[in-house]
């Protein structure tokens, strides 16, 4: 690790660069496939809509999306916005099927004690399905997490930024420290960011903390 500390501004900003790579398309890809989850779950014509759109999206080549979007979107290939939208397309075909599994899975019985208790479609959906919900959803975002920090560090090889280019400069430049440093860093941030989600997964859900302290 002395390579790490004799460039530690450089690791710095490079993790800095697959953080925000990373992390803005999840929270941005969640926060879509939401509302797709749930219009996927309420109407037949919609769930094969989306889950068969999805699934395309996610069979393209990570390379070729880097390369053919900045016509689309009117950007530059190395512009991070590229990056960004990238990563949120795969972030979205990854979560769309998990928000839509999930939503599935609340019992009707619950669903039904609440529409009885007065609740619109809109009110239910945000104070009983969705936080019932919650622990697939989290489940679903740490893979897609996990699956972006280290699909962000594909595109090093175009010239992006991120821990990736620690890869690709390791090897040109033969210094096999650096590619290491790369490839630890990489599997770090993606414990950490886990670890995060896990936590905010049982902020989220106390009920589900009582119930297993009642179980005990």
């Amino acid at each position: 690790m002395d390579w790490v500390f004799r460039n530690s501004d450089l690791v710095l900003e490079l993790t800095g660069q697959h953080l925000v790579f990373s992390l803005v398309p999840l929270v941005v890809g969640l926060l879509l496939a939401i509302p797709l989850g749930w219009l996927a779950n309420r109407r037949s014509w919609g769930r094969t809509l989306t889950l068969n759109a999805s699934g395309f999206l996610y069979t393209l080549p990570s390379l070729a999306l880097f390369v053919f979007l900045p016509p689309i979107i009117g950007t530059r290939i190395l512009d991070p916005l590229n990056v960004i939208v990238a990563m949120t397309v795969y972030v979205l075909a990854l979560l769309v099927r998990t928000v839509a599994d999930a939503l599935s899975a609340v019992p009707a019985t619950v669903v039904a004690s609440a529409t009885a208790m007065g609740f619109r479609p809109g009110r239910r959906f945000l104070a009983v399905e969705l936080p019932m919900a919650v622990p697939v959803i989290v489940a679903g975002v740490r893979v897609a997490a996990v699956s972006t920090i280290s699909m962000v560090t594909v595109g090093s090889v175009i010239g992006f930024g991120g821990l990736g280019k620690m890869f690709t400069e390791g090897f040109q430049r033969e210094i096999p420290q650096e590619t290491v440093s790369g490839i630890v860093l990489v599997l770090l941030l993606a414990l950490v960011v886990d670890a995060a989600l896990v936590l905010i997964g049982r902020l989220l859900t106390p009920w589900e903390r009582a119930r297993a302290g009642a179980r005990r």
